[in-house]
C-alpha cells in the first residue's frame, strides 16, 4: 500500500502525458483524478496506521550509492510527521486535479497539464517521505514549478516568471548542497537515523555551520524572506495551476522539522 501511495502518482503522470491519444481527453481527466483520489484514500488509511497508532516503518527499494566511504539506499521513512505532512500535500493535490476537470476544459493541452499536476505530486511525496538528506527530489519539485508556471510557454509573461523562479530555486540548492557536503565530511553519512543519533558528540559550531546552509536551502523552497520574489510572479499561471505551484513553499517545511533533531 505504501508504494502505492508514492508511485500511483507517477504513473498517472506517465499515461496522462503518452496516453491521450489512445484514450481521449475524458480519458485522461477520470484517470489522472483516480488515481489522485485513490492515492488520498491510502494516505488517510496510512495516516491512521502510522500515524494514530504509532507505528513507524522504513521502506528501502534499493542501494543507490554503495562504496567505502559512503552507503546510500534509496528508502522511504514513514512516521508521525511524514504522513501528517502527506495529508496536505495530497488533499491539495486532489482538489486541484477535481476543480481543473471544468476550469481547463477548454484548453487543448489538458493532457499535458494533468501530466505536470501529477509528476508534481509524486516528487512532493518523494521529498516528503525520503530517508536521508541527498535523496530530497527538491529538482523535481523545482523543474515541475518551472513548467506549470511556464505552462503556456509561447507567452512572454510566462517564461520570465518561471525562469526567476527556476533561478532563486537554485540559490537555495547551492546552500543545500554545501549543507550536504559539509554533512558529509561531518558525520560520514547522510542518514536521518545516523545523522541525529551523532548530533549528540559532534561540534556545536559544525551543526550550526550546516543547519544555517540547509536553512537557505529551506528558505528559498519555502519563499522566505529574502528568497521570496519569485512567489508574487507566479499568479501568472491560471487559478488552477497556481494552487499547486503555490504547494511548492510547503515543500520546504518537511525538512525543518526533521532538522531540528540537529540541535
Amino acid at each position: 500500500m505504501y508504494l502505492t501511495i508514492i508511485f500511483l502518482p507517477l504513473i498517472s503522470a506517465i499515461i496522462s502525458g503518452f496516453s491521450a491519444r489512445s484514450i481521449g481527453l475524458s480519458g485522461v481527466k477520470f484517470l489522472s483524478c483516480f488515481f489522485i483520489c485513490f492515492t488520498a484514500i491510502l494516505v488517510t488509511i496510512s495516516f491512521i496506521e502510522v500515524g494514530l497508532n504509532e507505528s513507524p516503518l522504513s521502506i528501502v527499494l534499493f542501494n543507490w550509492l554503495d562504496s567505502e566511504s559512503i552507503q546510500l539506499s534509496w528508502s522511504f521513512q514513514l512516521d508521525s510527521l511524514t504522513v501528517s505532512m502527506l495529508i496536505p500535500v495530497i488533499y491539495v493535490s486532489s482538489c486541484v486535479h477535481l476543480y481543473s476537470i471544468g476550469y481547463m476544459s477548454n484548453d487543448a493541452h489538458i493532457p499535458r497539464f494533468f501530466s505536470y499536476l501529477s509528476l508534481f505530486t509524486f516528487f512532493m511525496i518523494l521529498l516528503v517521505t525520503a530517508n536521508n538528506f541527498l535523496i530530497l527530489f527538491w529538482e523535481g519539485v523545482g523543474i515541475c514549478s518551472y513548467l506549470l508556471i511556464n505552462f503556456w510557454f509561447r507567452r512572454l509573461q510566462a517564461n520570465k516568471a518561471a525562469i526567476q523562479a527556476i533561478l532563486v530555486n537554485r540559490v537555495g540548492d547551492l546552500g543545500f548542497s554545501l549543507g550536504l557536503f559539509f554533512m558529509f565530511l561531518t558525520f560520514g553519512n547522510l542518514d536521518f537515523s545516523t545523522i541525529f543519533s551523532m548530533t549528540p558528540i559532534i561540534n556545536s559550531n559544525a551543526i550550526l555551520i550546516i543547519c544555517l546552509l540547509l536553512l537557505i536551502g529551506a528558505m528559498a523552497k519555502s519563499a522566505q524572506m529574502p528568497l521570496h520574489i519569485w512567489l508574487p510572479n507566479a499568479i501568472y499561471p491560471s487559478l488552477s495551476k497556481r494552487g499547486l505551484v503555490y504547494t511548492n513553499p510547503n515543500s520546504g517545511y518537511p525538512l525543518k522539522p526533521h532538522i531540528l533533531n540537529l540541535k
